[in-house]
C-alpha cells in the first residue's frame, strides 16, 4: 500500500537489525512479487487499486475472524493482504508513478487497517473474551499506534526531519501482534495454554508505543529548539546587516555639522586675528 515518494528532511538512522531485515526481505519478497506486480499491469490494475483492496481484506480478516476468536485463519487472511502493501509499490516503480497522492493514500490506509486489526481483539475481549483489562489495552495498543504515527507526521509537516528509530513503529507493532495471534490461535487446535500469547503481546506492544512516542516528543523538542535557535541567530545577522548601513549614514550626518561648526569657528577666530 505504498508508493514511494521523495521523504522531506532526513531520514533516521536505522539500526543495525531493522537495516539489515529490511534489506534482505524486501529484496527476496520483490523478487517473488514483481513477476505477480507485472502481471497485474498487463491487466489494467492501478496501484490505487491494489492499495483498497488490500486495506479492504486486512479490515474484513480482522473484524471478521477476531472478534470470533478465531485469530489463527483471522492471521492468515490478514498476511496475505499485507503483501498488497509490497504490490502496489512495486507496480508504481515498473510504471514510474511514484506520486504524493500514491504515499499519502497508502499512510491514510495504513492507520484504517491498523485500527481495524487492535480493534478485532478489543471486540473479542469486549465479548466472548470476556477480559476488560485486555480491551482496555487492545483500545490503547490502536490510540498510542495513531498517536506515535501523528507525531512524526505533524514534526515533518513543520519542517523537522524527526530523525529517531523508536522501540516500537509500525512494523514491530504488527509482527508482535499477528504473530502473537496467529500462534494463539492453534488453542483450536488442541495446543494447550498458547493463548496467553496474544495477552502478552499486546502489553509489550502498548509499553513500546508509550515508549515510541516519549522518545519522538522529545526528539522534536530537541529539534525545534536547535532549529529556533539557528533561525534566531540568521535574524540577528540579517537585522545588522540591514542596521549596519543606516548606522553609517546617520553618524555621518551627525559629524558633518561638527566639522562645519569647527571650520566656521576656526574662520572666524581667524578673521579676528587679522582685523587686530
Amino acid at each position: 500500500m505504498g508508493q514511494p515518494v521523495a521523504s522531506r528532511g532526513r531520514a533516521a538512522t536505522p539500526t543495525l537489525g531493522k537495516a539489515m531485515l529490511n534489506k534482505y526481505a524486501r529484496a527476496f519478497f520483490t523478487r517473488v512479487l514483481t513477476p505477480f506486480a507485472a502481471f497485474l499491469i498487463r491487466r489494467g490494475v492501478s496501484p490505487d487499486t491494489v492499495t483498497l483492496l488490500g486495506t479492504a481484506g486486512v479490515v474484513a480478516g480482522a473484524l471478521v475472524f477476531f472478534p470470533r476468536g478465531e485469530f489463527f485463519w483471522g492471521t492468515i487472511v490478514i498476511t496475505l493482504f499485507v503483501f498488497s502493501d509490497l504490490v502496489d509499490g512495486n507496480m508504481a516503480r515498473q510504471m514510474g508513478r511514484s506520486s504524493r497522492w500514491g504515499a499519502f493514500l497508502d499512510s491514510t490506509l495504513d492507520r484504517v487497517a491498523d485500527s481495524a486489526i487492535f480493534g478485532g481483539f478489543a471486540l473479542w475481549y469486549a465479548g466472548s473474551g470476556d477480559d476488560n483489562v485486555l480491551c482496555a489495552v487492545s483500545i490503547f495498543c490502536l490510540a498510542s499506534g495513531q498517536v506515535v504515527s501523528y507525531t512524526k507526521a505533524r514534526g515533518e509537516s513543520i519542517g523537522l526531519p524527526v530523525a529517531v528509530n523508536g522501540l516500537v513503529e509500525r512494523a514491530e507493532r504488527l509482527v508482535i501482534s499477528l504473530v502473537a495471534a496467529g500462534l494463539a490461535g492453534f488453542e483450536t487446535f488442541g495446543v494447550p495454554g498458547i493463548h496467553v500469547l496474544l495477552p502478552i503481546a499486546l502489553w509489550i506492544v502498548a509499553a513500546g508505543s508509550v515508549v515510541t512516542l516519549i522518545q519522538r516528543v522529545v526528539t522534536v523538542r530537541r529539534e525545534s529548539a536547535e532549529a529556533d535557535a539557528v533561525n534566531g541567530q540568521e535574524a540577528g545577522r540579517q537585522d545588522g546587516q540591514d542596521n549596519g548601513p543606516e548606522q553609517g549614514r546617520e553618524q555621518g550626518s551627525e559629524s558633518a555639522p561638527q566639522g562645519s561648526s569647527r571650520s566656521s569657528s576656526k574662520t572666524g577666530s581667524q578673521s579676528s586675528e587679522a582685523t587686530s
